[in-house]
């Protein structure tokens, strides 16, 4: 009789599970798929239904009436005298909507008349004239006084002072899917504004040799504020005399280089910088 031991093979298997931890782990398993298919569900309905609740949930293109709309108030609330410019939208691409989108934001501004000493008048005027959703404020700023106010959907409103006789009131929608971009309105037809230009360019001895440049917003009431700016570039020199007889009344603006008056129901507003002579006429929104 042999001594040895006989030794057993171990299972190949491994370690035998016991089946309430098999059965456990099935019911885990489950819950997480079916976890999984419910938050889809409800994202999905969330972003068909649901108002945005950030920035990012409207693109560009949704944003761009919004913009647009709010540049139409605060021409309304600047008064049609107090007006001088509409500026031509800006987009500027290349921000970053997250860490993986790229997004672009959208930009348009408006000048308005606020002789030296009235800044903060003149902004606390135009806050009290925005609609009451918009909670627009005027506080005290770095460099003056600030006006801040939303246009609802995440579009934001600022005007500040620029030391010539002027604030200027910002409208920005922050960085932004593009989605199918932005698409500015095109003004019908050209009003007395193109005329006021036309007028303006002669007496400063620059004839008008390209169509202006027109830009527009919506009034909430109905029509529309326009601007048409001319190209500038390289002329004559140009002097504020020269624009005098074209005026109704005294200038708005006297302040070299920036120069602006009243001609029917129109503001011309001129840049007399030479070699870059600016001019822009405008007509506002009613009151």
């Amino acid at each position: 009789m042999s001594g040895a031991v006989q030794t057993g093979r171990a299972s190949s298997a491994g370690p035998t599970v016991p089946a309430p931890a098999r059965r456990r782990r099935r019911w885990l398993l489950a819950a997480t798929v079916v976890w999984a298919v419910l938050l889809a569900v409800l994202t999905t309905m969330s972003v068909r239904s649901d108002p945005p609740t950030v920035r990012e949930q409207r693109s560009l293109d949704q944003a761009g009436p919004v913009v647009d709309r709010a540049i139409g108030e605060l021409a309304r609330a600047a008064g049609a005298a107090g007006l001088l410019e509409l500026s031509p939208p800006r987009i500027a691409a290349g921000c970053r909507v997250t860490p993986f989108a790229e997004g672009a934001r959208l930009r348009r501004e408006i000048g308005v008349l606020a002789p030296a000493g009235t800044e903060r008048a003149v902004l606390d005027g135009i806050a009290d004239r925005l609609p009451a959703t918009w909670r627009a404020g005027v506080g005290s700023g770095l460099d003056g006084p600030e006006l801040y106010a939303d246009a609802g959907e995440f579009v934001a409103v600022e005007g500040r002072p620029t030391v010539d006789g002027r604030v200027l009131l910002l409208v920005d929608t922050g960085c932004r899917p593009v989605g199918s971009g932005y698409r500015p309105a095109q003004p019908t037809a050209a009003g007395p504004e193109a005329a006021a230009l036309t007028a303006a360019l002669a007496a400063l001895g620059r004839p008008g040799d390209t169509a202006p440049e027109l830009v527009t917003a919506p009034c909430p009431g109905g029509g529309s504020a326009r601007t048409a700016r001319s190209a500038g570039g390289p002329g004559p020199a140009a002097s504020p005399a020269a624009l005098a007889p074209l005026a109704d009344a005294a200038p708005l603006l006297d302040n070299p280089p920036v120069y602006a008056y009243r001609t029917g129901a129109v503001t011309v507003l001129a840049e007399l910088v030479p070699d870059d002579t600016r001019l822009a006429a405008t007509v506002g929104c009613p009151s």
